[in-house]
């Protein structure tokens, strides 16, 4: 076991600096905004986990923190010391929306990973498949995408939710459809420059079964897309989330999601200056996408040959 310690070592060392000097990844760090998303964006997963972890959904949904405590009470940086806890304030219900707006991070998070990571499969199924066979099956598949993309996407959804039937599911479900032809339309446009290529000729040729082909060589070559779209879309699925929520067609009433504190806090505090109802959960949802968007941009500058040349 000694002896095989300074090679594990070696290696680790190497599998590091060849990943250091790839030039996405040199070109990644070297972008300052993007590690801001990343870090924004490790925070906020921090305090999704630690939220999940440590508060209890049912008494964040509860009717009243307790009799003692007054509802829409200001921040808690003053005040008598009973008070002093609730660092953002009560809403309506004598709630701490502190801990309501943490935990709304972890309903953020899953769920638009959920919507993103269904799109994410559905389309990019869809774009390699149309890419591949042309024809009648591009065709059919690209028009209805386009038929999808006509519509703006929020509106799409509203849709679809009535259709569906209100609740955080059935609006992933709405946005994952929403979705789909944007990955469609990118993946398709990718796997066609692939399948220009001359080992994807010589691959058909030793007979290599479709499945095959797709998933083995198609597909990897795809990846930077596919992966700048989903880091992207994931800011958008938790606007739309939240958004679909304040309408009141995502999360029902007392779920501790951000759209509908927003719109909890619009309506029962902000046109009586009781600001913090909404503030703060706003707050986080900017951030959260502020992240997210960050860090995109630079994935996408960091893939794009022209853009690391106007760097270099």
């Amino acid at each position: 076991m000694a002896t095989d310690s300074p090679s594990s070592d070696a290696d680790t060392r190497s599998f590091a600096d060849r990943l250091l000097a790839s030039p996405f990844i040199s070109s990644l760090l070297s972008n300052r905004l993007a590690i801001v998303g990343l870090s924004i964006i490790l925070g906020i997963f921090t305090i999704a986990i630690v939220a999940r972890v440590t508060f209890d959904l049912n008494i964040l949904t509860g009717s009243r923190l307790g009799s003692s405590i007054p509802d829409r009470h200001p921040p808690g940086w003053t005040g008598p010391a009973a008070w002093n806890q609730y660092l953002f304030g009560t809403d309506v219900a004598a709630r701490d929306i502190f801990k309501r707006t943490l935990y709304g991070s972890w309903l953020a998070l899953k769920f638009g990973t959920i919507a993103v990571g269904a799109s994410t499969a559905l389309g990019v199924g869809l774009g390699i498949i149309a890419a591949y066979y042309g024809d009648v099956t591009d065709n059919i598949i690209m028009r209805t995408m386009d038929m999808l993309l006509a519509f703006p996407s929020l509106l799409l959804a509203l849709a679809l939710v009535a259709i569906f039937g209100a609740g955080l599911w059935k609006a992933v479900l709405a946005l994952t459809l929403v979705y789909t032809p944007r990955f469609a339309r990118v993946v398709r446009g990718a796997a066609l420059k692939v399948l220009e290529d001359e080992y994807v000729d010589a691959t058909i040729a030793l007979g290599s079964h479709d499945p095959r082909i797709l998933i083995r060589h198609v597909l990897p070559n795809c990846i930077a897309p596919i992966t700048v779209q989903s880091t992207l879309n994931f800011g958008l699925a938790i606007i739309d989330l939240a958004a679909l929520s304040f309408l009141g067609f995502g999360a029902q009433a007392g779920a501790p999601s951000w759209g509908l504190m927003l719109s909890r806090g619009v309506e029962n505090g902000l046109l009586t200056g009781k600001w913090w109802m909404s503030f703060f959960p706003g707050l986080f949802l900017a951030i959260t996408v502020l992240g997210f968007n960050l860090l995109g941009d630079g994935m996408r500058d960091a893939l794009d040959p022209r853009m690391r040349e106007a760097i270099d």
